[in-house]
């Protein structure tokens, strides 16, 4: 649904996560190497549930139910044009493997927000993979007011953005592991809150973490909501 504490309401910080801390995350070497050697060998997908696309469009449509049912974060009078939520064909080709390469980095990383803010985070790391054949990365942050790291925050940009997709981009909630190896899933990939609600205030994705590729997967704008709607939306706001 998000993630709980990076995407607030304007002047409303949300309540942080209240899961317990991970123990440390290992040296990856004979990880990376293991990674390696499964995208050299097949497709570099995580094995697949025969239920994969039925779990995705149950958990679709269990969003879609729950923003029906209230007036947050979507207002009732904008269900007719947002609900339900448009979103791309489900792929499995787009649920990639990943390595977490940790940095162990102080430096506070500054985005700039819808609202006009900054919202401030901290590098855990970046995560390789490798999608359509082609080796990338992402780096996942954390609220640089974290106690622990529980969940890493990955906010993106692809070729799609601003045309298929959010011109403000789109996020990626990870639960962290302790292995080190995670699964990007971009049919699971969200639109923030602020496009449907201008009280919510969203931090822009990076520049280092814009991909050079149509990342056609995961939620998507409607073709009949265009730009100069939104800015109707937020103007009345």
């Amino acid at each position: 649904m998000g993630l709980v504490g990076l995407v607030r309401q304007v002047g409303k910080r949300a309540q942080g996560l209240s899961r317990p801390a991970l123990p440390a995350l290992p040296a990856l070497p004979a990880l990376a190497a293991a990674l390696v050697l499964a995208v050299a060998c097949g497709s570099g997908r995580p094995p697949e549930p025969k239920d994969y696309a039925t779990k995705i469009a149950a958990d679709r449509a269990a969003k879609d139910s729950s923003f029906a049912g209230s007036d947050d974060p979507i207002p009732r009078a904008n269900h007719a044009t947002f609900l339900p939520l448009a979103y791309f064909p489900i792929d499995p080709d787009y649920n990639v493997s990943a390595s977490l390469k940790e940095v162990n980095d102080p430096t506070i990383i500054e985005m700039p927000t819808s609202a006009g803010g900054i919202d401030k985070f901290r590098r855990v790391g970046a995560l390789e993979f490798v999608l359509k054949g082609q080796p990338m990365k992402l780096t996942a942050f954390v609220a640089a007011s974290a106690k622990t790291i529980d969940r890493l925050f990955v906010p993106f940009t692809d070729l799609t953005t601003g045309t298929e997709t959010y011109s403000a981009g789109r996020y990626l909630d990870l639960d962290r592991t302790a292995t080190g190896f995670y699964n990007i899933d971009f049919n699971r990939a969200y639109i923030p809150y602020c496009y449907y609600n201008p009280t919510y205030e969203c931090p822009y994705p990076p520049r280092e973490n814009r991909l050079q590729l149509p990342v056609r997967a995961g939620e998507r704008v409607k073709q009949s909501t265009s730009k100069s709607e939104v800015r109707s939306q937020k103007s009345e706001a």
